[in-house]
């Protein structure tokens, strides 16, 4: 990821998109996952509103690494409002700060890790959010929100979309399974904490994220596409790309969830999704190769690529509910990819923009 002057604009767009993100100043906030594709995109809007809004919102950015960490927020590791926190998702939280918002992006999040480490996957995901929530009700934070995943839903035959309560069958003995059962039951466990311990706890579960803060080891179509034209190269399709998606521009899903964050409703969850965008994979290809000037091509996938394709023939997520709390996409699926191709083969600038 390049800071220039088109990220710039993503994150001054982001932030006039959030009605209510006077709410978070002097507020402090742990958003785990830090260096990944959303985790890392909400920490820089949050920075740059501290820069422009003077908002002295106290950010934690967690993560395994703390080279990957420094090497990310190079630009402001320096700053008294950002601290570099090491998180792992299986160890209990011990932290000697106490936050008012917590953000848990953390994830394997892409189909080869479910593929190779599916034990490692579903034990991350539930292990990672009970330590989150332990730590919640212990330090008194004042609401949680956990990123699921559209992958939840499961499949329903003939189904043309999703709303919230709408579940699906998952094959439970496919190893594949990893990824949507534990994101299933790390909902619940929210559930639990909130009925047992009171806590404020919300959900999001976004569709299908893409963008520029994209992770290099990220194995998703999106990336794929991405890292083909940004290497000059044809873009290669493994699957006629039939499958319908909701897609969704990665600071569009960050202005959703800080919108869910400061003014979603306690126990709920809600689908990430601009309607604008709403496509196949074939789509999604077509757009890349119009971005490019290059072809689309054919390749079959190996072994290990295929174990981990979504087992879903139709993701596409109805975002109404949150809609309903004022939030709207700016970005489609056209423009989106336009300026994720942009900012990366950009130049990087020395300071942030105004």
């Amino acid at each position: 990821m390049k800071y220039n002057e088109i990220y710039f604009e993503n994150l001054r767009e982001t932030v006039k998109n959030v009605s209510r993100l006077d709410m978070l100043k002097n507020k402090s906030i742990l958003i785990t996952g830090a260096t990944g594709l959303i985790g890392s995109a909400i920490i820089d809007t949050l920075i740059y509103n501290n820069l422009h809004n003077n908002s002295n919102i106290q950010i934690y950015a967690a993560g395994r690494s703390e080279n990957r960490l420094k090497n990310r927020f190079r630009k402001f590791y320096d700053e008294d409002f950002l601290s570099m926190v090491s998180y792992d998702a299986n160890k209990d939280l011990a932290l000697d700060i106490k936050v008012d918002y917590i953000i848990h992006a953390a994830s394997n999040a892409h189909p080869t890790a479910y593929s190779r480490e599916p034990v490692e996957t579903m034990i991350s995901n539930f292990n990672g959010m009970n330590n989150l929530l332990n730590y919640a009700n212990k330090t008194k934070v004042k609401r949680t929100l956990f990123i699921s995943s559209s992958e939840v839903y499961g499949n329903i035959q003939n189904q043309n979309s999703y709303k919230e309560e709408d579940y699906g069958f998952v094959d439970l003995l496919k190893a594949r399974a990893c990824y949507p059962s534990s994101k299933r039951a790390a909902e619940t466990l929210c559930a639990s904490y909130i009925h047992q311990h009171a806590l404020d706890v919300v959900i999001v579960r976004p569709g299908h994220i893409y963008g520029p803060t994209t992770t290099e080891n990220d194995s998703r179509v999106s990336a794929q596409f991405l890292r083909n034209v940004i290497s000059g190269k044809n873009i290669v399709m493994k699957s006629a790309g039939l499958q319908q998606r909701s897609y969704c521009y990665v600071f569009d899903c960050v202005s959703a969830i800080l919108t869910v964050l400061l003014e979603g409703k306690t126990g709920e969850a809600y689908n990430i999704s601009n309607q604008e965008s709403i496509a196949t994979i074939r789509d999604l290809a077509e757009a890349h190769a119009n971005v490019s000037g290059k072809e689309i091509i054919f390749e079959n996938p190996d072994d290990l690529e295929a174990s981990g394709y979504n087992m879903m023939p139709c993701s596409v997520l109805d975002a109404s509910k949150l809609e309903s709390l004022g939030w709207r996409g700016v970005y489609n699926l056209e423009e989106g990819v336009q300026r994720t191709v942009n900012i990366l083969i950009e130049d990087e600038e020395d300071i942030i923009a105004p």
